[in-house]
Order: structure tokens, then sequence, then C-alpha cells
């Protein structure tokens, strides 16, 4: 009997032969198919999570996808994000300013009123658990070439010294020697002269002019109505003794980039009724300020770019969440924009010199602790690559009582193709402490996310080689730092690339949300403008892989500094260690609230009793998520506890 193939053997036979056809024609095409499914089966094999822990896409229906800017877990156990008009002129010119609340536990997201474009505004974590933003955006950058009318910087002088002025927006400046004229924008207040007298002899010397800063543009446009030297400038409307008390000094007014500009305006974001708050705004515009918490649980304003574009010149600043008022610290000390500044066990102030980028090159660069209340500054010598700190990203490792910083990669200032690989550590217990080298990252790496994590290590995850992801330089490459060893392990890889305004949030169940990434261009050639990622991922580190977690499932909401909680749980005999963990606050990889706070820990049979320090500084006012660890390392969820 002749033998004749099923119809399913002829078919897969077919198969086979459509297979090879396409092998010879798209050999690679097919290899890359093959690895990419291989590499989906591996990372997805237990015991590779186990190991290397998985990322996941959060699910944003299209309704609440945001430029996410900023994030801050909230003692809710929710996320704020907050995106303002998410670096898009369209949305600034429209005045449509975005924040989205997230619910991890439910996956559930709320749109959220935003009075103000929040947009590179600073903020940090209040005592009473609300959160504080202050500053934001005024007006986009203007790239030389599209600026169509000169402008720049007025100094308005007022040389009476019985009464201030106010100048409204509008008002005509008109040049002495170049007959030019040009309009403020905004108003100007402008504070009565100071009467300068002898100390010795008490006679009278002269007046020192109030000054006002205003940005003027040119009232026509075009080239010719640049200004190449400083120039007086009579101010119209004025009578009287106004028309010689007040005037304005300008230096060139010409049609060169314009910078961003500040915004005075605060706001509180309370968990509870969700909604922003308005308080008390700034002295000064900021954008691109540090807001941080200082001992007494107010919280010091510093740097960022003001209501006319220029850095603000060491005018620091106080807020006093009971009042909800601001007074200047009433000395200058100036940082480029977003310094990363912590406060110390002391009440001292560190300053590890990374920062977001604008601000003199030669300026607030040195890395020093700083006492506030003196206004010394105690460099600290020894940090490598000092002149790519900029998009560095710094974090005070685990635990805060023994006051070790660790400095991850960073780069040139300005667009600098630059970028280090360094993580550079300092010891401030130490007598005259200074930087070493530790382990380093494979390649450099500006715009690194850093998350502390309850067992003690540290994610490290994004950036990109080159300023903005230029080239397609993003590092796709996460790895769980240990302290102990100074060592970096590599782990599962991200499948999105972060570079500038990106961050990461550790969340209470022990899982870290990245978000963010505006990159410059979108193809390697530079040629194609870059699209901000919207979406979000979250990493599932190791420890979440194993057979079981401790948990805690009773206890105090609120623990006294010095004092004790007991916290029921069945698993007391395997506990090790416990700790708090002040919730993230980030942006722009900056993040002065994380610190992780070790507890002595006592145990019974069913139940561990934690202390905590009484330093303030060490542990300042405010909600905190209390972890405790098992012999494996492995944490229980974070359980929120309010230190008052």
């Amino acid at each position: 009997m002749k033998y004749r193939p099923s119809r399913r053997t002829r078919r897969l036979a077919i198969s086979a032969v459509v297979v090879l056809a396409l092998a010879g024609a798209n050999g690679p095409w097919l290899y890359r198919f093959s690895t990419e499914r291989y590499h989906d089966y591996k990372i997805n094999k237990p015991e590779y999570k186990a190991a290397n822990g998985h990322w996941d896409f959060l699910d944003v229906p299209s309704e609440y996808k945001v430029n996410a800017i900023h994030a801050a877990l909230l003692h809710t156990g929710k996320v704020l994000l907050v995106a303002g008009s998410g670096n898009n002129q369209k949305n600034f010119d429209a005045k449509s300013f975005r924040s989205v609340l997230w619910d991890p536990k439910t996956n559930a997201f709320k749109n959220i009123p935003t009075p103000e474009d929040m947009f590179c505004a600073g903020h940090t974590q209040l005592p009473d658990g609300k959160l504080l933003i202050a500053g934001g955006t005024k007006r986009y950058e203007k790239l030389q070439g599209d600026v169509t009318k000169a402008g720049g910087l007025m100094i308005v002088h007022n040389e009476d010294p019985d009464k201030p002025i106010t100048l409204p927006a509008g008002t005509r400046f008109t040049g002495k020697e170049n007959g030019k004229t040009f309009i403020s924008k905004d108003p100007v207040l402008v504070e009565k002269a100071t009467k300068v007298f002898d100390e010795e002899t008490g006679a009278f010397l002269r007046n020192d002019p109030g000054l006002g800063r205003i940005y003027v543009e040119a009232q026509k446009t075009g080239k010719k109505y640049e200004t190449g030297t400083e120039d007086n400038y009579r101010v119209a409307g004025l009578s009287g003794s106004d028309t010689r008390n007040v005037y304005g000094i300008a230096q060139k007014l010409a049609l060169d980039k314009k910078d961003f500009q500040g915004i005075r305006e605060a706001f509180e974001f309370d968990p509870v009724a969700e909604k922003y708050i308005t308080v008390d705004p700034m002295n000064e515009a900021r954008w691109y300020p540090t807001l941080t918490t200082l001992e007494d649980g107010k919280v010091l304003a510093l740097s960022g770019l003001d209501e006319i574009g220029q850095i603000v010149p060491g005018k620091d600043e106080i807020y006093d969440p009971e009042t909800k008022e601001w007074e200047y610290t009433g000395i200058e000390r100036r940082f480029p924009t977003y310094p990363a500044v912590f406060l110390l066990n002391d009440g001292k102030l560190f300053y590890s010199g990374s920062n977001a980028g604008y601000g003199p090159a030669d300026v607030g660069r040195d890395p020093g602790v700083w006492d506030l209340s003196t206004n010394k500054f105690t460099k600290i010598p020894g940090l490598s690559d000092p002149d790519q700190m900029e998009t560095s990203a710094t974090v005070r490792l685990p635990p805060a009582q023994d006051e070790r910083f660790m400095v991850i990669g960073g780069g040139g200032v300005g667009e600098s193709e630059k970028s280090s690989e360094k993580s550079r550590l300092v010891d401030l217990r130490e007598k005259n402490p200074k930087f070493t080298d530790g382990a380093s990252l494979s390649e450099g790496t500006r715009y690194p996310s850093a998350s502390l994590l309850p067992d003690d290590s540290l994610l490290v995850t994004g950036g990109s080689s080159d300023y903005r992801g230029r080239s397609n330089s993003d590092v796709l490459q996460a790895r769980l730092y240990d302290a102990k060893t100074d060592t970096y392990k590599r782990v599962a890889d991200p499948a999105v690339g972060r570079n500038y305004h990106s961050g990461s949030v550790l969340l209470p169940d022990g899982r870290v949300m990245i978000f963010g990434s505006d990159p410059l261009f979108g193809d390697e050639a530079n040629t194609r403008p870059g699209v901000f990622d919207q979406r979000i991922e979250i990493y599932t580190p190791p420890y979440l892989y194993r057979d079981s977690r401790p948990e805690l499932t009773a206890g105090p909401k609120s623990i006294e500094r010095g004092g004790t909680g007991m916290f029921t749980t069945q698993h007391a005999s395997s506990i090790t260690s416990a700790k708090l963990m002040r919730p993230s606050a980030v942006t722009h990889v900056t993040d002065t609230d994380q610190r992780t706070i070790e507890l002595e820990l006592e145990k019974s049979a069913d139940s561990v009793t934690v202390t905590v320090p009484k330093n303030r500084a060490l542990v300042p006012a405010g909600w905190y998520m209390l972890f405790v660890t098992d012999e494996k390392g492995t944490p229980s969820e974070g359980m929120w506890v309010e230190v008052p």
C-alpha cells in the first residue's frame, strides 16, 4: 500500500519550507525574533526573578497619562504625580496644568485640579504629612533665533528715602543715550532708599537707593532695537520728585537666549482632602529650587531662576508650617539650581555638589558642610570628576545614623558630552571627611535614579551617557548597590530609557516606581525632536520573589522620639531588624527627603517593640514607613507611623 501523508503532516512540511525560505531571506529578523522570545522566556522564569527582580508596565488609562516631572509618596500610600505644563509650551500657553494621584493598592487614578504651573517647582514632606510645593514656571525659555524682541534685566533705582514706589506692568523705559524704549512685563516694587550716616560723627553721608529687578522687552521687533552697552533709562508716567529719584539702569538688551522664569507661588497638598491649598508666596520667584526640611520642621528654600530668568542671588528663605509664611534667612549663600542639600544629625546641612545645572560654573559648586546659623561653609575635598556633578544623584546610605553619602554619576556643565561613571563616598562622622571613589558604574551616567530599599540595598537605574539621552545614549540597566561591600550587582534591565525629567519612588509594598524621561532627540542622528515618555514602570526586587515575608498585624499609629511602639506579628522569631523610611519627594533625580533610620528592636513570642531615636535632626517630624526584615533580608510591607 502506498504511503500518503496526512493533511497535518503536509501542512507542517509546507510550514517548515516557508520558515526555511524566510530564514534565508530574513535571517537577522528571525534571529532577533527568536532572541526576544527567549529573553522574555528567561526573565519570566521564577529563578531569574528571584535573583534579578522583574519589571512591569503600569497600566495607566489614557485620561491619566501625564508628563510626570515630580513625584511624591503620601502618607495615605498614594503617589502624587505632578506635571504642571510638563515641559510643553502649548500646555503652558493654554494654562493646562496637570497632577494625577495614583493608588498602588487599587490601581485607581484621579486627576487633581492644579492651580499654577508647578513644572520645575521644589517640594518636601511637612511634619503634618502635607506636601509643600513652591515655585514653578512663569515663562518658558526662548532659544536664540526664536527671540524677536530684544530684552533683558532692568535694575530700577529709587533714591527717595521716604517712600517706596510700585511701577505697573507696561511701564516704559527710554534710554538717555540710545533713545530706545523698552516695556516692563510685570509690576515691580522698589523699596525706599536707605540713609547712610557716618558711624563716628553721625553725619549724613548719602542715600543708598532701593533696587528693583524687572524684565523688559523692546517696544518693537528687530535687531536694530538691541543695545550693546549700559545706559540710564527714564521712566515714563512719573511726576514731581519721582522723575529725579526713580530711574532704570540696564546693560546689554539683546536678542540672545532667554531662560525660564520662576514664580513665587507656594501650595500645600493635603493627602486626605486630595487638593492643593494656597499658602503665602515666597519672597523670591524660583524655578528649579530645592526645598530642604530643617530640624525644627521648617523648610529652607534654595536657589532657582527668578522672575527674570536669572539665578536667585543667594537669597535663601524659610517657610514656617505653623504660620504658613516665608522669611529670609538674613544670610546669603549661592548654589546652582536644584542643589542636593541634606539635613545632618547635628542640624547642619550637607551639600554634596549634585545639582541640575543652571548657574555659573565657578560659583557654589564645591561640596561641604554648611552651618546655617553662622553661614560657615566647610568644604570637603577629594571629589572625583568635580566638573561633572550636574545631573548626578546623591543618596544618604543606610542607616542615616552613620551619615555616609554616595554621589552617583553626573555630567559636565550645561549641554556637555561629558559623563561620569564614578560613585563617590564620604563619611561625615570622620574628623576631616573627604570623598573617596567607590564601585563604578559600567559607563558614564547622567540622571541616574536611586531609591533606598527596605533591605538596605540601593536600586540604581536608568540615566544616559550624554546630555538628555542625545544620540540614543540611554543606559538600559539596573543595579543593586550593597553599601556594606561597596559592590554593584547587575539585575533585570528596564524596558524604557530614562534621562532628563525622570525619577524613582519606593512604594509601601517594597516595589519601586520609575517615571519620566524627556529626551532632546528621538533618533540616533539627533535630527528628530524627542517625545516625553509617559510610560511608568514598576520594579519588583528579588526579595519579593521569596516564599514568605514577615508581616506586622497591628501597632500604634504614632510614636514619640525616644519612645517605643509594640507591633504584633506572627513572625517575631524570624525578624532581625526594623527601620523607619521617610517617603520620597523626587524631581530631577534629586530627593533630599529620602532616608532610612535604624531602630532598636526587642522581640517577644508574638510581637516586636521598636525604639525611635531621640534626635530631632535625625528623625524630623512627619510620617514614615516602618519596615521589619527577616534573616534573609526580606521586608514586610511598610506600616505608616507618625513621629510628631
